[in-house]
């Protein structure tokens, strides 16, 4: 149980929420098939830096076990 209250305050940090409504907005477009190349690049971009800075922070993690 403490895991999961874990987990959930981290999908509350500013970046995840960010990201998720990103992604929200991207399944939308695709749906309506409304997405432009310049909307494409941003989610692009942010989708790398989240993922990015996750498996940083699991790197740096499993480093100091």
């Amino acid at each position: 149980m403490e895991q999961i209250k874990k987990r959930v305050a981290n999908l509350l940090t500013v970046k995840s929420i960010v990201t998720i409504i990103l992604t929200c907005v991207f399944a939308y477009l695709s749906v309506t098939n409304n997405i432009n190349q310049d909307f494409m690049t941003a989610y692009a971009v942010v989708i790398a830096f989240y993922f990015g800075t996750q498996h940083q922070k699991n790197e740096q993690t499993s480093e100091s076990k």
